[in-house]
């Protein structure tokens, strides 16, 4: 890990040596980083005769489609309240497309024909939220849903019929199923289940016979069900049973036990696994170093992906899409300075055609490079990261931006992110910190989080801006903490805990109270809840950890300004977590702004809203964490693209 140290102050001391010579990019509309794509989600149909995909009307993304070959394109939904970003086909006739309420998160499932007649709710249950479990890729009209509508708390299993409407119960929830695995016939087999704390493997045979637990484990060791061995016997899955990486491993389901580990690797989890519908065969494992990286297991397949990424040098390359035959493929590309490109190969020719650029005005010679880096957190822990500098900016005395992700059980990936290009292009120098509990480094990486919002956690993201401060690239008066979610729970935290190392702070949709926040959960998370209370803390046992790290009942201590966004109708992170801190900080008449959007939950889904909110950020940023001084050498802002 200390080679990644060095390899990335390399890096800055390169670019500090030529930061005379290489010209300052202009400066990019603050709305082509965050509009809506010019168009983007392609998806071939079946027969690979049409394409689907999504783009803009009236402010929203719909679903359009259009002959592969070429020809006059068709809309087929008018949505104007929220962007249809969740669609698929169903056979040739049908797209079957997701869609919630305002941000409230109980999506309902659509179906609109392909000669684009009114769509219509197959869903139509006030209240309730549909998941979809099984496509049924080889069904003409059924898919597997599941459904919370009979119980707001748990998802019952229904065979949907998209051309009727029909409903068909398959299996009803005892109360304690968290999801359901069908095999490649369509049939329900398998079932995990969870009582807050420990989680359960179900199996049957057939429909007939009845469920019996296999696999009983403590919820930090987990064998997750990916898919059915092809001959429906045995089930693939990622598995950390035993050890502390999780593996990608063949489950017996009579003996239940692990009988093959099919891929694991020494550094970091392994995410997923991927097959042939057609040809019945394992493809490859994914994984995440840095980057995003894969084990093939088949010759053919990796073939694919050597030809492609030969021809897209530079880029990550991703398969998104193809029809039955698997002999067309739709490609995308990604890069950390590029939300990238379309394209439909075709195998058999070894052709590779250009679709479109998902956001073409955006130019990757003006961004910035994002870089990974590593530092020792103060128990002597490795934290990764990313790090992202201005670009022609000399790596000295920024003003940075500490970029804390949500979940918290997620992590920051190399990639395109348009918060991250945006600040560095208006001149901060921005910093990811994948701290104790990102997913991906391992059960321990993740175990040592438990019950540490706002202790080693935060200590983590603190340790990392202190870190470049030392190393000379961060301006220690011009610091600044950013976050969604979490995130947004670590800002408000961070200058609570560290009031005079951050110059400001922005909370988005974050939580600011850890006892309110257990009691305000969505129904469907209550099965969970016992888990939650291991992870994150119980507001009883816990009592005096929650007095200590709810930043709205230490707001006395906040003295940096800070800004605060909210979704009215946010079901994760209710709006009561934002005014609680908002009303703490004006009582003592802490600069605070603060802004609600009505019609959006867990985030700002809606053009609009996004604009309104990186406007009002960048303008409180500028005030209070002032950029780097550009103006001399900078080209003038340059046209909206």
């Amino acid at each position: 890990m200390r080679i990644i140290v060095l390899l990335a102050l390399f890096s800055m001391t390169n670019l500090s040596q030529a930061s005379s010579s290489n010209p300052l990019p202009p400066q990019i509309p603050l709305r082509d980083f965050f509009r809506n794509p010019e168009i983007a989600g392609f998806q071939l149909s079946p027969s690979g005769n049409d394409l689907a995909f999504v783009r803009p009307y009236e402010n929203r993304l719909n679903v359009f489609i259009r002959p592969r070959q070429g020809g006059e394109e068709k809309r087929l939904t008018s949505v104007t309240d929220r962007d249809v970003t969740a669609y698929f086909w169903k056979g040739d006739q049908y797209i079957l497309f997701l869609k919630d309420n305002g941000g409230d998160e109980n999506f309902h499932l659509f179906a609109v024909d392909r000669d684009g007649k009114q769509a219509r709710d197959l869903t139509p249950f006030e209240g309730a939220r549909a998941e979809v479990i099984d496509d049924l890729e080889d069904h003409p009209t059924d898919v597997i849903v599941a459904l919370n509508k009979r119980d707001k708390e748990v998802f019952d299993a229904y065979r949907l019929n998209v051309e009727t409407g029909e409903l068909k119960l398959l299996a009803e929830n005892p109360g304690n199923i968290a999801s359901w695995v069908t095999d490649h016939d369509g049939r329900i087999r398998v079932a995990t289940t969870t009582d807050g704390v420990n989680t359960s493997l179900l199996y049957r045979k057939s429909d007939a016979d009845a469920w019996k637990p296999i696999l009983t484990t403590n919820f930090k060791e987990s064998f997750d069900p990916e898919f059915f061995t092809f001959d429906n016997k045995n089930l693939y899955g990622v598995s950390n049973l035993g050890r502390d990486k999780a593996a990608v491993v063949e489950f017996d389901l009579d003996a239940a036990k692990e009988t093959q580990v099919l891929y694991e690797n020494p550094e970091v989890d392994v995410s997923g696994l991927n097959y042939s519908h057609k040809r019945k065969v394992l493809t490859s494992a994914v994984y995440t170093t840095w980057k995003t990286e894969r084990k093939f297991f088949d010759r053919e397949a990796e073939d694919i992906f050597k030809r492609l990424e030969a021809r897209l040098p530079g880029m990550e390359v991703s398969v998104i899409s193809s029809n039955k035959a698997e002999d067309r493929f739709v490609v995308r590309t990604l890069s950390d300075r590029s939300l990238g490109t379309f394209y439909l190969y075709d195998v058999k020719a070894d052709e590779l055609t250009k679709l479109a650029d998902r956001a073409p005005w955006l130019n990757p010679d003006e961004l910035a490079g994002m870089k990974p880096i590593s530092y020792q957190a103060r128990d002597g822990l490795t934290i990764n990261g990313y790090l992202t500098l201005p670009k022609g900016a000399a790596p000295k005395n920024l003003p940075v931006i500490v970029n804390v992700h949500g979940g918290p059980w997620a992590r920051d990936t190399w990639g395109f992110d348009p918060e991250v290009q945006f600040l560095a292009n208006r001149g901060y120098a921005v910093l990811q910190v994948n701290y104790r509990g990102s997913t991906g480094y391992g059960r321990k990486f993740w175990d040592i989080s438990f019950k540490q919002w706002g202790g080693t956690m935060q200590d983590d993201i603190t340790d990392g801006a202190e870190w470049l401060i030392k190393q000379g690239v961060a301006d220690p008066k011009r610091v600044a903490i950013y976050g969604g979610s979490y995130g947004g729970y670590a800002t408000l935290e961070g200058l609570v805990k560290t009031p005079d190392l951050y110059a400001a702070g922005v909370d988005y949709v974050g939580v600011s109270n850890l006892f309110t926040f257990l009691k305000t959960i969505p129904p469907y998370w209550k099965p969970q809840l016992e888990m939650m209370y291991a992870m994150v803390g119980n507001p009883d046992q816990d009592k005096e950890w929650f007095l200590q790290h709810s930043p709205a009942l230490n707001a006395d201590k906040i003295k940096a300004p800070l800004f605060v966004a909210q979704g009215a109708k946010d079901p994760r992170v209710n709006i009561a977590e934002s005014n609680q801190i908002v009303e703490a900080l004006k009582k003592r008449g802490v600069d605070v702004e603060y802004m609600v959007k009505e019609n959006e939950g867990h985030g700002f889904h809606n053009e609009e809203n996004r604009f309104s909110f990186y406007e009002a950020m960048e303008q409180f940023l500028k005030k209070h964490v002032p950029p780097v001084d550009t103006a001399k050498g900078r080209p003038p802002e340059r046209a909206h693209g």
